[in-house]
C-alpha cells in the first residue's frame, strides 16, 4: 500500500490535469442527458434503517442474505411503468455497510467480516436499468459512514470544518475503485454532506474538488457529478467541478427557480432533490397527485429536473401508494 505521503505528491503531479476538467465534453453539456430524462425517483436502501423497521440487529451475514433478496428486475419493471428517466441509488451512509463489494475501503478498515456486499448489487441494479434505457446515479456521503467509529478512526475522519486531506485521499481511492468497478454502466454520482466545502474542496492543491469529481469518474468520464450543501431553497452550484446542482430540499413548496436560465444555474443543469414519505425514505404519502404533479410540471417548465425519493422495501420494490404517485408524475410529464 502507498503511503500517505507518496499518495500527496501524486495528487500534486496529477492535479494540474485534474483541474482541467470542465462540464463540456466533446460539445455537450455532461448532464445533457438528465435534462432529457426529465424527472427521476430515488430510494434509500440503508442497513441501519431497516434494522429499525425490522427491528432486529444489523450484521454482515444479515446483510447479505438481505441484498441476495433484492428483486433487481422487480424493482426495474417498477421504475420503467411509472416512466422515471434515472434512478438514484444508495451506496451506504451512516452505518458502514455498503451494497457492493470495495476491496479498497475493505483494506483501509480492516472491519472482519467486512460490511461490504458480496454481490455487487449495483452493477446488477444497473443493467437491469439499462435494459429498459434507464439511468443509474449513484448517491454517497462526502464523509465517513458517521455510525461506525471503527471505520471513521481507520479512514482518518474527523467530523466539521476540518481539511482532511488524509480522509480525502483515502476516500477518493474508495470512490475510484467502485466508479472504475462500474464503468460506463452508472451515469452519475450525489455527494451528500458537502457542508464545508472552502475548508475541504477548494485548496488549489488535491485533494479538492477536481480530485473529487476526477475519482468519480475514473470508470466514466461521462458521470455526471453533484455536491450537496444541505438544504438550501435558493438553488446554486458549489463548484464549476459539477455538472447538475444537489437540490436537496424538505419543502418542495418552496422551490424557488428564478435565476434559472435555459435549465441551468451558474453553468450546472438545474435539479431539484424531495421526497415524497414523511421523512426521507419512509412513512405514508405526505401529498397528493395534483401537489406533486403541480411541482413537477414548474420544475419542467423551467427547463430543469425534479428527483422524487421514496421508501423501498425490504425485498426491493416499492409499494403501491407510492408507485401511484410517482406513475401520476410520468403521465404528466412524459406527454409534454
Amino acid at each position: 500500500m502507498m503511503q500517505l505521503s507518496s499518495l500527496r505528491r501524486w495528487f500534486v503531479v496529477f492535479g494540474g490535469m485534474v483541474l482541467l476538467l470542465s462540464p463540456i465534453v466533446h460539445g455537450q453539456h455532461r448532464a445533457d442527458w438528465l435534462k432529457s430524462a426529465g424527472w427521476g425517483v430515488m430510494t434509500h436502501y440503508l442497513a441501519d434503517w431497516r434494522a429499525r423497521v425490522d427491528g432486529k440487529p444489523m450484521s454482515s451475514e444479515i446483510w447479505n442474505e438481505m441484498i441476495d433478496q433484492f428483486d433487481v428486475d422487480g424493482l426495474a419493471g417498477e421504475l420503467a411503468s411509472v416512466g422515471a428517466g434515472y434512478y438514484i441509488l444508495t451506496i451506504g451512509q451512516n452505518s458502514g455497510y455498503y451494497l457492493s463489494p470495495n476491496a479498497t475501503y475493505d483494506r483501509f478498515v480492516g472491519i472482519r467480516p467486512g460490511k461490504c456486499s458480496k454481490r455487487d448489487l449495483v452493477l446488477d441494479i444497473a443493467r437491469a436499468l439499462n435494459k429498459r434505457n434507464i439511468k443509474l446515479v449513484v448517491y454517497l456521503p462526502s464523509g465517513a459512514p458517521a455510525g461506525d467509529s471503527l471505520a471513521r478512526k481507520a479512514l482518518d475522519w474527523r467530523n466539521g470544518a476540518d481539511r482532511n486531506n488524509d480522509f480525502q485521499i483515502k476516500w477518493e481511492q474508495i470512490i475510484r475503485e467502485w466508479s472504475l468497478r462500474w464503468g460506463e454502466n452508472i451515469a452519475g454520482w450525489w455527494f451528500d454532506g458537502c457542508y464545508w466545502p472552502n475548508t475541504m474542496y477548494r485548496p488549489t492543491e488535491p485533494p479538492n474538488f477536481a480530485s473529487f469529481a476526477e475519482a468519480a469518474r475514473a470508470g466514466n468520464p461521462a458521470n455526471i457529478v453533484a455536491f450537496n450543501p444541505g438544504v438550501v431553497y435558493r438553488l446554486l452550484s458549489v463548484t464549476p467541478h459539477e455538472d447538475y446542482t444537489a437540490g436537496e430540499i424538505d419543502l418542495p413548496d418552496r422551490i424557488s427557480i428564478r435565476r434559472a436560465s435555459g435549465g441551468q444555474i451558474d453553468g450546472a443543469q438545474l435539479h431539484i432533490l424531495s421526497y415524497l414519505g414523511e421523512k426521507w425514505g419512509m412513512g405514508a404519502p405526505r401529498f397528493t397527485a395534483e401537489q406533486i404533479i403541480g411541482w413537477s410540471t414548474l420544475v419542467a417548465k423551467e427547463g430543469g429536473v425534479i428527483t422524487w425519493d421514496v421508501p423501498i422495501q425490504r425485498n426491493g420494490l416499492i409499494a403501491q401508494p407510492f408507485l401511484d404517485q410517482l406513475a401520476a408524475v410520468g403521465k404528466a410529464l412524459n406527454k409534454r
